[in-house]
């Protein structure tokens, strides 16, 4: 090697290190939303699966990795009762832009493994929580939860301020009243049954969720469920039926919960969306937690249910890129 090639090559090297640690700043701009075909925008995103084994269950997670040197932040998705990781592909696209993105299948959802204890607590979520972020080797992360994820998330930060950047919680609270647990405990037993074909589960749920493009619904059952030779009974001969990838024991989880406790301990940065035709947070809760959280900022989107990311996706992530943009308090 020439004396001019041997500079040039310690030139380069010196580029490609100044570039991995080059600080990350995140942009308001690179919110706005990115509007693509479900899954051929997320294949050009170069999808990944992956399974890790974390107290003793089989746990599944996508995620969308970055081709760069240079640090990004992380984002885990945590998705509601009875949903799954692929809920979330509508919005992986635009958090992409800034983060890699990962989305978990929580126990007992998906493709992950169904506990036999049928141990489905919040407490049991957030433990395999814990296990994957130290799996991964995760010092710091963003944390998005909707529903039942949305607790999750709130108890994790509690448990870990150190560890959490921001924390987005979407419609819910530190409350699960047993009016609730009871609704999803009628749901699981009328659905267990199955349905003929895909095509059958989507147009009732186009049925039932009047404010969601029918595109996201079909992503919903497409990924969530499982084909059933013999029906749920096994019947020799009988046609098949498709069933929800979910363990039926997660009713003994979805109990009356309280998480206040972990919730007072929350440090991060905190921002609570909520639909406003949504009954799972009451006014006085929202009210305490203005109480309760330094760093807190609630904001309510008029007419929506229980998932405002799907129903008005670009009113949605208009407002978690904004405060995602924000940076992190010292």
């Amino acid at each position: 090697m020439t004396a001019v090639r041997r500079v040039l090559f310690v030139v380069a090297a010196l580029v490609l290190v100044a570039q991995a640690f080059r600080p990350v700043f995140v942009d308001a701009q690179a919110f706005r939303p990115v509007f693509v075909d479900a899954q051929a925008g997320l294949t050009a995103l170069r999808r990944e699966d992956h399974y890790r084994t974390v107290n003793g269950l089989r746990l599944h997670f996508v995620s969308w990795p970055a081709d760069t040197v240079v640090e990004r932040p992380t984002i885990i998705l945590l998705h509601g009762i009875a949903r799954h990781a692929h809920t979330f592909d509508h919005i992986a696209p635009t958090l992409f832009r800034t983060h890699n993105v990962i989305a978990l299948d929580m126990r007992g959802h998906g493709d992950s493994g169904w506990s036999p204890e049928g141990a489905y607590l919040v407490q049991d979520y957030v433990k395999d929580l814990e296990g994957l972020v130290d799996q991964l080797r995760l010092r710091k992360v963003t944390l998005l939860g909707n529903s039942t994820g949305g607790r999750v998330a709130q108890v994790y930060a509690g448990l870990h301020p150190d560890r959490v950047d921001k924390l987005v919680v979407e419609d819910v609270g530190p409350e699960r009243p047993q009016n609730i647990a009871d609704a999803f405990a009628r749901r699981v037993e009328q659905e267990k049954n199955g349905w003929a074909s895909e095509d059958e589960l989507v147009a009732q749920l186009v049925t039932q969720n009047r404010r969601t493009p029918e595109p996201l619904l079909r992503t919903y059952a497409h990924f969530g469920l499982k084909k059933l030779d013999g029906g749920p009974g096994n019947n020799v001969g009988a046609a098949p039926r498709y069933v929800w990838k979910r363990d039926p024991n997660l009713v003994k989880g979805f109990v009356e919960t309280e998480l206040w406790e972990s919730v007072r301990k929350i440090t991060a940065p905190t921002l609570y969306v909520i639909g406003g035709g949504s009954r799972i947070v009451p006014p006085e809760t929202q009210d305490k937690l203005k109480q309760t959280l330094p760093n807190v900022r609630i904001v309510v989107m008029p007419g929506l249910g229980h998932y405002p990311d799907e129903e008005d996706t670009t009113g949605f992530m208009n407002i978690v890129g904004e405060f995602l943009a924000l940076r992190p308090s010292a």
